[in-house]
């Protein structure tokens, strides 16, 4: 946001320049609420940042020490104390102005420098593209905020400050600051309660992401509250009256929805905008709870409520502590009514949600739950962090958790857990412990056996199966919905599938060296002296597991290891090395080829592949041919001769076309202990008296599938059948 920037010194000799209106309104502002002592250090922070930011302008023109002002004014609103205003004036200096750590923390304390250093972002020399920039920033921000919750509330102000004066900044820029501001930003400010923070970032980026349908939106709305003045004031009256009818003291208004709401409703429920009636909503604030309740009641009695609009977040607040009573009623002309209803308490906390901490400090219970709520989710992030491989998945992870729905569902202890819109069985086994998640094999909802897939709703009684062999299924990625869940799962993966592959590179790299025929065995010094001259930083075990994800040939490192021995290999190596033996339980760093589909009793062979490890195919597999892979990457490979699991394999039928047939050939599957992963029928044109149907079985080996096919071909449904292999393009 910078022009041309001089490199300021904290040390200077002229005269002081006058205090600016928005920096002395500023020290009016904190001297209402913090000691003398305290406005003071403010104002020596003041001058610090002004001589810091000295030859510096913003994009405006306007003098760049206007921005951090700003930003400290947005938290004296939120009654912040000294230490966050001092860092919000200084937020920028050792980006910017060259100004260290170890200087802010010897002129104004280590918290001041610790917040400063959570705010500024990181050298971007370090990487190699803007993303991983932007994602490092983002997890060194949002780690410094799981330390100090006022990292992020002093990020929030400069945002808001930011979003509020982007118009200076070229095109291209406002789209993607308001962008990510969008996607982080505004989500994390509803996370932690701030309310009115953010909705009016969803306005302003809303302004800047899609200008265009912001101005038709913002013209319509103008003229429809002109429209709609009259029928509001008659709600807001008729609503006053019953109360005070109904002897409850309140306090009723009315509220605009903000614009970017609207639109998301257009957009959510495909209406015009004519049709979004609810665009006012009317908020009733009482004494205490039970006047809540009262209210509601009194209320329905008003106007009748819609059906499946209502919801009580007083008895099971929000994740972000958010409590009110939500109800929707049929209105005069029509019109839906939304009203919400709390104390006075809890306006407070939907207001300021954890900066309430800073504004009230009453003790109050309500107050003190937000604080909980939002260490948890602190929490949270930091168990994410040390699941994370890097920091793109980490921001990746994060933007899954912000989800602004949530919904409520209960353990078979009665405990309420809060989970995102969409989240599944599995995302509520790891909500409750990582090792449930890691083991979980099926859930019961509401009493009944579900599939761990399923979708939870609101009220949901969830108990989870476990067992103590079951582990993540890669598959779980594609339906979860937190990033608690998807990180475990990920870290799981990625820790078996390393361990798998350290095994696999060991049996490779021994049949390697065991096909040179080295003098002398290779010892640990041996490894040592091999790791300092040839890997870098990589270990023993990252050799192997590179070995086993094909990043190295097994033969290229067992010839290194035993030219850095000094060892000479006879005249008669290498001599052919003995096959690897595939036991079918390898895991993750032995694939089965989709192309030929390889089963216990086909002659197979290896390949190494990049990033793959090892893939058995059959010997006479037509895309392996074709594609004529390097033959130091070809592997000898065999059966173990016990093998004791299931594997798959691709068979066409070509049966009779009448009724029952597909349920005769089933049966006959499933009797020969066979099971169907999947079928598929093929449309013949002009074959009406014939249907082709492709099956994926599950077979042991391939006498297993020769019994199958026998027993299929005694079917008087079926003419022909015979096992698939890809065709070659």
């Amino acid at each position: 946001m910078l022009g041309a920037s001089a490199s300021p010194s904290c040390q200077v000799s002229s005269p002081l320049p006058p205090i600016l209106p928005a920096a002395q309104a500023l020290f009016d502002k904190v001297a209402t609420y913090l000691e003398l002592d305290d406005v003071d250090l403010i104002k020596t922070a003041y001058r610090f940042g002004e001589r810091a930011h000295e030859g510096q302008f913003r994009k405006s023109g306007e003098p760049y020490i206007t921005h951090p002002v700003a930003v400290a004014s947005i938290l004296a609103d939120w009654f912040m104390d000294h230490q966050a205003l001092i860092a919000a004036l200084l937020h920028d200096v050792m980006e910017d102005s060259g100004v260290t750590k170890l200087e802010l923390a010897e002129q104004f304390g280590k918290p001041v420098a610790e917040l400063v250093d959570g705010l500024s972002k990181l050298e971007r020399l370090e990487f190699q593209t803007k993303e991983d920039a932007q994602a490092e920033n983002f997890r060194k921000m949002l780690l410094a905020m799981a330390r100090d919750i006022r990292v992020i509330l002093i990020k929030l102000a400069d945002r808001m400050h930011n979003m509020q004066t982007l118009e200076a900044m070229a095109p291209d820029k406002q789209k993607r600051i308001a962008k990510e501001t969008m996607d982080i930003y505004a989500p994390i400010a509803n996370r932690i309660g701030l309310n009115a923070v953010y909705q009016e970032l969803e306005d302003l980026s809303f302004r800047y992401v899609h200008p265009h349908r912001y101005l038709v939106l913002s013209k319509a709305l103008k003229a429809a509250r002109g429209n709609r003045r009259e029928v509001v004031g008659k709600i807001l009256d008729a609503i006053r009256h019953k109360l005070e009818d109904s002897g409850i003291d309140a306090n009723v208004n009315g509220r605009e929805k903000h614009l970017f709401s609207i639109y998301k409703k257009m957009q959510e429920k495909h209406l015009t905008f004519s049709q979004v009636l609810d665009i006012y909503g009317f908020r009733v604030i009482v004494k205490d709870v039970p006047h809540c309740y009262l209210t509601l009641g009194a209320l329905h009695g008003l106007y009748k409520p819609i059906p499946g609009k209502f919801k009580d977040y007083i008895a099971i607040p929000k994740a972000n502590g958010y409590q009110s009573v939500h109800t929707t009623l049929f209105g005069p002309y029509g019109t839906p009514v939304e009203v919400q209803i709390r104390t006075q308490e809890m306006h407070k906390v939907a207001e300021a949600g954890v900066a309430s901490h800073w504004i009230y400090k009453s003790g109050n219970v309500s107050i003190n739950e937000v604080q909980q709520k939002t260490h948890q989710w602190l929490k949270s992030l930091l168990e994410i962090q040390s699941q994370s491989g890097d920091s793109v998945e980490f921001l990746e992870h994060i933007k899954v958790d912000l989800f602004p729905d949530e919904v409520y569902v209960f353990t078979p202890k009665g405990k309420i857990l809060s989970l995102p819109q969409g989240a599944t069985a599995v995302d509520f086994a790891y909500a409750v412990h990582t090792d449930i998640g890691n083991r979980c094999i099926a859930a019961k909802i509401n009493y009944e056996l579900m599939p761990l897939r399923t979708v939870l709703r609101n009220g949901d009684r969830v108990e989870i199966i476990t067992a103590s062999t079951s582990k993540p299924n890669p598959a779980w990625l594609n339906f979860v919905a937190t990033g608690k869940a998807r990180s475990h799962i990920r870290h799981y993966l990625k820790t078996m599938r390393y361990e798998e592959s350290v095994a696999l590179g060991e049996r490779l790299l021994q049949q390697a060296l065991a096909a040179l025929k080295p003098a002398n065995p290779i010892d640990a010094a041996l490894w040592e002296r091999f790791l300092r001259d040839e890997a870098g930083e990589k270990t023993r075990q990252e050799i192997l597991s590179d070995i086993g994800l094909g990043k190295r040939l097994p033969v290229v490192v067992a010839r290194r290891l035993v030219a850095t021995g000094g060892q000479v290999q006879p005249a008669d190596a290498p001599r052919k090395p003995d096959p690897i033996t595939i036991h079918g339980t390898e895991g993750m760093a032995v694939q089965f080829a989709g192309c030929c589909s390889p089963i216990p009793g086909d002659p197979i062979i290896g390949l190494i592949k990049k990033g793959q490890g090892l893939i058995v195919h059959t010997h006479d597999c037509p895309h392996l041919r074709k594609s004529r892979p390097d033959p130091e990457k070809m592997l000898d490979v065999q059966w173990d001769q016990a093998v004791k699991r299931m594997f798959d394999v691709n068979v066409k039928v070509l049966a009779v076309h009448e009724r029952g047939a597909l349920a005769q050939i089933a049966a006959a599957i499933a009797d020969d202990g066979a099971n169907i992963q999947n079928v598929h029928m093929e449309d013949e044109e002009g074959r009406t008296a014939y249907t082709t149907l492709n099956f994926t079985l599950q077979v042991e080996n391939r006498s297993h599938l020769a019994r199958v096919m026998k027993a299929l071909r005694q079917l008087q449904v079926v003419v022909r059948i015979n096992r698939i292999r890809a065709a070659v393009a």
